[in-house]
């Protein structure tokens, strides 16, 4: 499973839109195109994030 995929599937099970998790996907979705390298950290950062908090 995609890690993109992964993470959506848990962040609507645990956290809301506006939380950490969200917040760092959204600056890995603005950045992207800039620096994909960061943008996968961050994805990285989020599912971190919601395995914790689940």
């Amino acid at each position: 499973m995609s890690l993109v995929a992964r993470f959506w599937s848990l962040s609507q099970r645990v956290a809301p839109a506006d939380g950490v998790a969200g917040q760092l996907m959204e600056r890995a979705q603005a950045g992207a195109g800039r620096n994909p390298q960061q943008a996968q950290e961050l994805r990285r950062a989020a599912c971190a994030y919601l395995s914790v908090v689940r």
